[in-house]
């Protein structure tokens, strides 16, 4: 695994997780109305949640790909597509209000059972991993690859409860909508045809 594609991958991920969202709204709401100490630990439920999808993505592939080889190229390019409709989709949320926040039961489990109940993060996951590590992966990468995603996940969901818990950043996040869209936008449209032309 090369220093450029954990690089890539987190850089992506990290993109797509401050894209605001109805999980990352709900951790901002969270930690405004009720503070640090209950928005914290609903949004590490949140970020596990969302990271039990990588494993879900990796798994079904390795099983998928070891039964049927020809289908790797096929989904190579649906997964390319599949990103650069979520970059047009992230574009065009640019300019639109915030979506409603995800609701559901707050606390660590809450958090886990909301994100699990939203089957969207496997396919881009899948769409995300296949776009930076295209090559055949055997069960030590898989578990590093798990590791990083869960990693950055709880790193990104804890900072946003901590620092929306504070007036002065909640007006920032807000304001930052637009570029945080546009970044994003920009980066999966990048892997998308990256992932289509190479293959």
């Amino acid at each position: 695994m090369s220093v450029e594609q954990v690089i890539a991958l987190v850089s992506a991920l990290s993109l797509a997780i401050l894209t605001p969202g109805p999980s990352i709204i709900a951790t901002v709401q969270t930690a405004f109305a009720h503070g640090r100490e209950r928005a914290l630990p609903y949004a590490l439920g949140l970020a596990t949640g969302a990271s039990l999808w990588c494993i879900f993505a990796l798994g079904g592939l390795a099983v998928l790909f070891k039964l049927h080889p020809s289908l790797y190229v096929g989904f190579k390019i649906f997964g390319g597509f599949y990103l650069l409709w979520f970059a047009r989709a992230l574009r065009k949320a640019s300019t639109q209000p915030l979506p409603e926040a995800a609701t559901g039961a707050k606390g660590f489990w809450g958090g886990i059972a909301l994100n699990l109940s939203n089957p969207k993060p496997a396919l881009f996951y899948a769409a995300l991993i296949l776009s930076v590590f295209p090559e055949p992966m055997g069960p030590a990468r898989q578990g590093l690859i798990y590791a990083i995603c869960l990693a950055t996940e709880l790193f990104w969901y804890s900072t946003v409860a901590v620092l929306m818990s504070t007036a002065t950043m909640r007006s920032r996040y807000f304001a930052a909508k637009f570029w945080i869209d546009r970044a994003a936008a920009l980066a999966m449209a990048a892997l998308g045809l990256l992932l289509i032309v190479k293959h």
